[in-house]
């Protein structure tokens, strides 16, 4: 099938919040007894509920939830769009594209307003499923709201939690390398170092033009 569709995930991949995160779980992590380091690994690419489960099960995910929402709130200053963020989403003006975050409404859209980043029709948010990455189900919501098949569908993630919920899903996968190794995101169908090698690979598949 054609690929029609372009799926980005956000943090990692349009906006560098890698700073503002570390500093927010390192918080969390020796406020509550914890190894930083340890926690820091199960963050990536899932809803911090779930992180929160696997690191600290003897904790209420949902009340541990608000108090690092609390603390990302104070996050604004070191956040930053991902080089070639901006142009890249404003080439695909008019085509079919979609965010698929683990993050929230509430911290996503006014990081993209301050970022200057326009915001896609289709958004899906942590909240939107019961059932978050590694699981399938984020991607095929937005599949399902764009009015495509997944299988239609190229996902552009960072995490190796997003590149199997997004081959789960039947979706063709660019693993970008901004905050893990290649070796890391073996399961992507292809890997990127950069969004400028990304648009690069959206031309192969024919849903950008050449300059």
């Amino acid at each position: 099938m054609t690929v029609c569709a372009v799926l980005f995930d956000v943090d990692g991949v349009l906006l560098d919040s890698a700073a503002a995160h570390r500093k927010v779980w390192n918080t969390w992590s020796l406020a509550r007894g914890l190894d930083p380091e340890r926690v820091w690994q199960l963050t990536f690419g899932r809803r911090p509920e779930d992180t929160v489960k696997d690191a600290a099960a003897h904790l209420d995910p949902i009340v541990e939830r608000q108090v690092l929402d609390e603390l990302l709130g104070r996050e604004t200053d070191s956040i930053r769009p991902v080089d070639g963020a901006a142009e890249l989403l404003r080439e695909l003006s008019g085509s079919l594209w979609a965010i698929v975050t683990s993050g929230d409404r509430a911290f996503v859209e006014p990081r993209f307003a301050a970022a200057g980043l326009p915001l896609p029709v289709v958004r899906v948010y942590g909240g939107d499923v019961e059932h978050a990455k590694p699981a399938p189900d984020c991607f095929a919501l937005a599949a399902a709201r764009l009015g495509v098949a997944a299988s239609a569908c190229l996902v552009v993630e960072d995490a190796p939690a997003g590149i199997h919920a997004a081959v789960a899903a039947g979706c063709t996968v660019i693993g970008l390398t901004t905050t893990h190794p290649e070796e890391s995101l073996q399961h992507a169908h292809m890997r990127a170092t950069s969004l400028a090698e990304v648009r690069s690979l959206l031309v192969t598949q024919g849903l950008l033009t050449s300059p």
